[in-house]
C-alpha cells in the first residue's frame, strides 16, 4: 500500500464537473485532487508539472479528441486512468474503445440534477480511483482500436459433439480491468463452445453495449442476459448492470435467471451469486475463472464450486491489471490452477474436453 495519498489530476470540459470531482476526491483521506484541466491540452503540462498517480478523464471533449490523448498518453507516458463516461451509445462505445487503449476502468459521469444518490456515486468513484491506483498500467506500442480479422489459429479447434447444454458450462468473474480480460478469453472460444455466462462488475447501460461489441470480435455469440431464457452451447451471456445472473435447471435444460436482490459484496450484479449458482446447480458440469479486480467479490463462491467439484481457474498476478479478487480466491484455497490470461481459453477448452461425459 501507498502510505502517500493518491494524487488525482482531473479532466472535462465541465466547470461544474471538475467541481464535483475535486469535492469527492478531497474529501477521501487517502487522496486528493492536485489539479483540474479543462481539456487534453492544458492536462499534458499538468501531468508534466504535477505527476499525479491517477487521471479522471472525461470522454466526450471538444478540443481534443479524449481517445487521441489516450492513445498517445499510453505510448509515451502511460499511467492509470479512470473514464468518467456519459450514459449514452456513444458515450459507451467510446468508454470501450477507450479500456482497448489502455484506460483501467470507468465511472458513468454524475447526474448533477440528483442530489440524492450523491453519496453513493461519492463512494463509488473513490473506490474506482483506489482500484485505478493499484493497477498494472503497460505501454501501449500501437493502437488496438481498428481490431483486426482473427487469424485461424487464434479460434480452438472446433469440439463439435463433445458438448450440450446439460453438460458443460464456463462461468467467468471479473471486475477491474476485466473487460479486456473477458474479450482475450471470448475472442478465442471456437463457435460451438459451451454455453458462458459471465458477471462483470458495469454499470447497467454498459452491458449491452460490452455484449454487442463482443459479439462482433467473436466466434461465439455474445449477448445481455435475459430471464428465463435458454442458456445454449456457442452462447455467451453477459449479467445485465442491474441485475444478478443466476444459474438454474429448468427439467434437463439450464436456463438463465436474473435477480435484482439486495447488493452482494456492494454488487449487483456480484460475482459470488453468480459462482454460487453453478456450484449449486451445475457442480462438477461447471468450470468457474476468476480474472482481474478489486476486492474479494466471487472468492466465497468460487471455493464452493471447487468444493461441489469444478475446476476452477485464476488469472496469474502478472497479466492482472489490478490482482485482487484472483488473489484472494488463491489464498481461500478455492482455485484449481493458476494461469496467464493468454493461455486461459486454451487450458479450459483441453480441460472441458477431457472431462466431457
Amino acid at each position: 500500500m501507498k502510505n502517500h495519498k493518491i494524487k488525482v489530476l482531473v479532466i472535462d470540459d465541465s466547470a461544474l464537473i471538475r467541481g464535483v470531482m475535486k469535492e469527492i476526491i478531497n474529501r477521501e483521506h487517502d487522496m486528493e485532487c492536485v489539479g483540474a484541466a479543462p481539456d487534453p491540452l492544458v492536462a499534458r503540462e499538468m501531468i508534466k508539472a504535477l505527476n499525479p498517480d491517477v487521471l479522471t478523464l472525461d470522454v466526450e471533449m471538444p478540443k481534443m479528441d479524449g481517445l487521441d490523448f489516450l492513445e498517445r498518453l499510453m505510448r509515451l507516458r502511460p499511467m492509470p486512468v479512470l473514464m468518467v463516461s456519459t450514459l449514452t451509445e456513444r458515450g459507451s462505445d467510446i468508454t470501450f474503445r477507450a479500456l482497448e487503449l489502455g484506460a483501467v476502468d470507468f465511472v458513468s459521469k454524475p447526474k448533477l440534477d440528483i442530489v440524492r444518490g450523491m453519496e453513493d456515486y461519492a463512494i463509488e468513484i473513490a473506490d474506482k480511483i483506489r482500484a485505478v491506483s493499484q493497477a498494472r498500467v503497460r505501454k501501449r506500442l500501437m493502437s488496438p482500436v481498428v481490431q483486426e480479422s482473427l487469424s485461424a489459429d487464434a479460434i480452438l479447434p472446433s469440439f463439435a459433439g463433445r458438448f450440450s447444454s446439460t453438460e458443460k458450462l464456463i462461468v467467468i468473474g471479473a471486475s477491474t480491468g476485466g473487460t479486456e480480460a473477458i474479450k482475450e478469453i471470448l475472442t478465442k472460444l471456437p463457435a460451438d463452445a459451451p454455453g458462458v455466462l459471465v458477471t462483470q462488475h458495469m454499470p447497467e447501460h454498459f452491458t449491452k453495449s460490452f455484449a454487442d461489441r463482443l459479439n462482433t470480435l467473436c466466434k461465439i455469440s455474445v449477448k445481455e442476459a435475459e430471464h428465463n431464457e435458454r442458456i445454449l452451447p456457442g452462447y455467451a451471456y453477459i449479467a445485465p448492470g442491474h441485475s444478478h445472473l443466476l444459474l438454474k435447471r429448468s427439467g434437463a435444460r439450464y436456463i438463465v435467471d436474473l435477480s435484482q436482490g439486495p447488493l452482494v459484496n456492494r454488487h449487483r450484479p456480484s460475482v459470488d451469486v453468480l459462482f454460487r449458482s453453478a456450484a449449486n446447480v451445475a457442480g462438477a458440469n461447471a468450470l468457474g475463472i476468476i480474472l482481474t479486480g478489486m476486492g474479494k467479490d466471487g472468492v466465497h463462491g468460487l471455493l464452493e464450486m471447487k468444493q461441489a467439484g469444478s475446476h476452477t481457474i485464476a488469472q496469474d498476478e502478472a497479466s492482472c491489471v489490478v490482482f485482487g479478487m484472483p488473489k484472494e480466491a488463491i489464498a481461500a484455497g478455492a482455485v484449481s490452477e493458476i494461469l496467464p490470461l493468454q493461455h486461459i481459453a486454451r487450458r479450459t477448452m483441453e480441460y472441458l474436453s477431457l472431462h466431457h461425459s
